[in-house]
């Protein structure tokens, strides 16, 4: 009983994970899930054609960082290889050199190893980086001389997020540690209470001295931090100021503090530093950027397609600061950095992206055309380093371009406007791959607010209602979808298959206020949204109930799974990919208490009934004709807990009226899909689109018995 209102929660028992009982139910469900999968007809064939595709595309790159001297560090994953490796060069056409390669610790304990993330020192003589293994992402830090490729120290445990920043003259490094809890401590305590340490270098010769907290709840409790702020120190070379940024690690509204560079050594560390707060999370600053004594701020407050800001460090009173950028108006901006006497903004129209050039007292212009081929306008790489923001002395732009149809690219684009193609990404389209029809539209919803939705499927496809099609949506966090190149969607398009992508409110697609309109006690318009694109693919004639499939990963899987209780009639089958299906307990582990912001708490009679109403696992009914249904999750998923997929899986197998399969996929080497290796994403993909295909009644996939 919650709030004077019964709560059926047969299923609890399958939280507690370490069970004998769960554990022998859970192995149970996944090799059923992994037999039934094994055999269905063309399944083999799929998984062949995927691994192909990826093969023809060539090598992957991402987290692309540029860094003084023009040392260049990326993540690349070469044709045929498992994991990502961790590569740099000095200069675009130089020789590039492996500086960590996860598969060593992967052959050396038989279990795979990923890069989480990694920060060279401006002198580009240390690098620290994370890993983890199993797709847990419970990483430690570690650190390692460049030129030698030597460990420094020991691995540091427990530094989950990339939260680190080295100091000017590259000497000392900070980065956010959770607590080692005590055995028993409960789950929600893991991300509570974290502290941001310095560690200093070791002079040669000389033992890693111990580091220091710097900042944190338990470290500054002058400043009533709350045990949920999750901080990050940054700092900047060529400037005197140290900026301390908090948020709950979910959303990116925190809390911004400031202090004098030259107060890290006060005493060798131990009088304490005078932090002074610049902001609060009510106003809205989700990024920030510092030259010199400026502070640039990135905000939504008064302008939900955001804005750019100017403040003072010296006198840090943001009701002072002066805007630089404005809102603009009918994109989002989305993000920024700053340049070579410039300021470059990233702006989000529909699903695609552009980049503009700013002085700082001038308004803003689009940068040119990237050259034939590209259909969409380029934007920032990678979420990482756009330009030189150490030193600012590039007088060039990276943009990587980002469509639908075509592979990506990272280009230099010069202050007269000059194009090259760096070559780090020389990506290809495979051959043969079919022509791709893309319709981007608004589709109207139930309340007559019109939804983006892109439609992709190979160009000449008949509208007959034939079409096996897959809905896939998100809706949450503010996240948008964006125009991307998949090279091994191309085994669903060959298959006749057409793809359509919905950004639903909860996403950013219009700024602050559609992710308002997806959030806490207004979520219902995510899946009614989603349902709302479903009819429409209906009514188009691009498909039928017969042959639509519904996709939702992570939170989506409130999109998907609340679709799919509201709407089952609309569907065959669907995907629910690592989903956090029973939003009323979502807050009871570890990462569930950093989502309160976004979804609610249970604590709070209102908050209490919006969750159960987009608890997928809560409005599972007896009885009723539910779709074909197939949970995904790793064993070691450290954001949503495995049992959100378990609990579902069995209340569905329990209660469908139908004699669809509901099966239970099971890694016991996964997580969140954060560090999977290549094969585990071939098979993942496979398994998913040879289930869609059974589900519809392909011709090519080998009818089979009701997988109950």
């Amino acid at each position: 009983m919650l709030h004077g209102v019964a709560v059926a929660d047969p299923y609890r028992n399958l939280e507690d994970v370490g069970n004998a009982e769960t554990t022998a139910w859970l192995r149970a469900q996944g090799d059923f899930a992994s037999a039934q999968l094994a055999r269905l007809g063309g399944r083999a064939e799929l998984a062949q054609r995927i691994e192909a595709l990826s093969a023809e595309a060539g090598d992957v790159v991402y987290g692309i960082l540029r860094m003084p001297g023009d040392r260049i560090y990326y993540l690349k994953r070469k044709k045929g290889q498992s994991q990502f490796r961790l590569m740099m060069r000095v200069g675009v056409r130089a020789a590039e050199r492996v500086l960590v390669d996860p598969e060593q610790l992967a052959k050396a304990t038989g279990v795979p190893h990923a890069i989480n993330y990694f920060m060279p020192s401006w002198d580009g003589r240390t690098l620290a980086y994370g890993v983890s293994a199993g797709g847990s992402e419970d990483a430690s830090l570690h650190l390692m001389d460049i030129t030698s490729g030597r460990a420094i120290g020991r691995p540091i445990p427990r530094v989950h997020e990339s939260l680190l920043s080295w100091t000017p003259d590259s000497r000392a490094l900070s980065y956010n540690q959770t607590r080692e809890l005590a055995p028993g401590t409960p789950d929600t305590e893991t991300f509570l209470d974290t502290t941001t340490w310095l560690m200093r270098l070791p002079r040669p010769g000389q033992a890693v001295p111990q580091p220091v907290p710097l900042f944190g709840p338990l470290v500054n409790q002058d400043l009533a931090l709350d045990r949920i702020d999750v901080a990050a120190v940054i700092f900047t070379p060529g400037s005197r100021w140290m900026i301390a940024r908090t948020t709950d690690t979910t959303v990116p509204e925190g809390k911004l503090f400031v202090a004098p560079l030259a107060q890290l050594g006060r005493a060798g560390g131990k009088l304490p530093i005078a932090w002074r707060q610049i902001s609060g999370a009510d106003d809205k600053i989700t990024d920030f950027a510092v030259a010199g004594d400026t502070l640039f701020l990135r905000t939504y407050a008064g302008a939900p397609r955001g804005r750019i800001l100017a403040l003072s460090l010296v006198h840090p009173d943001l009701a002072a600061a002066q805007q630089v950028v404005a809102e603009p108006e009918a994109a989002v901006l989305q993000g920024f950095a700053l340049g070579y006497n410039v300021l470059y903004t990233q702006e989000q129209l529909g699903f695609n992206t552009r980049v503009k050039r700013h002085a700082v007292t001038a308004p803003g212009r689009e940068l040119p055309e990237v050259g034939p081929g590209v259909d969409v306008a380029p934007g920032l790489p990678d979420s990482t380093a756009l330009v030189d923001t150490t030193t600012r002395t590039h007088a060039d732009v990276w943009l990587a371009t980002s469509s639908w149809t075509t592979p990506p690219r990272v280009l230099a684009v010069s202050a007269r406007g000059n194009v090259v193609d760096t070559g780090l990404r020389v990506d290809k389209r495979p051959a043969g791959a079919p022509d791709l029809q893309v319709t981007e539209l608004m589709v109207p919803s139930h309340d007559g607010v019109s939804v983006p939705l892109v439609v992709l499927h190979r160009k000449g496809i008949t509208l007959d209602g034939s079409n096996p099609t897959l809905l896939v949506g998100y809706g949450a966090y503010g996240f948008t979808m964006e125009a991307r190149y998949d090279p091994r969607a191309t085994a669903w398009f060959e298959r006749g298959g057409v793809l359509a992508l919905a950004n639903v409110r909860g996403s950013g697609a219009f700024g602050d206020a559609w992710h308002r309109a997806g959030f806490k006690s207004s979520k219902p318009n995510t899946w009614k949204d989603g349902i709302a694109c479903a009819q429409y693919l209906i009514q188009q004639r691009y498909t039928s109930p017969a042959r639509l499939g519904i996709w939702g990963t992570s939170a989506g899987g409130i999109f998907v799974g609340r679709a799919v209780t509201s709407a089952p009639e609309l569907f065959a089958a669907a995907i629910f990919d690592v989903g956090i299906m029973d939003a009323v307990r979502a807050e009871e582990s570890a990462n569930g208490i950093t989502n309160i912001s976004e979804f609610g708490t249970s604590k709070k009679p209102d908050e209490f009934a919006a969750l159960l109403e987009m608890s997928t696992y809560h409005q599972i009914r007896d009885g009723v004709a539910y779709p074909a249904v197939l949970l995904i999750h790793g064993l070691n998923d450290p954001r949503v807990d495995v049992w959100h997929s378990a609990k579902a899986a069995a209340r569905l197998q329990a209660a469908t009226g139908s004699a669809r399969p509901v099966l239970l996929r099971l890694d016991a080497q996964a997580g969140h899909g954060v560090g999977s290796t290549a094969r585990q994403g071939v098979d993942k993909l496979a398994d998913i689109y040879s289930f869609l295909l059974w589900q519809f009644g392909s011709s090519e996939l080998a009818a089979l018995p009701p997988a109950r």
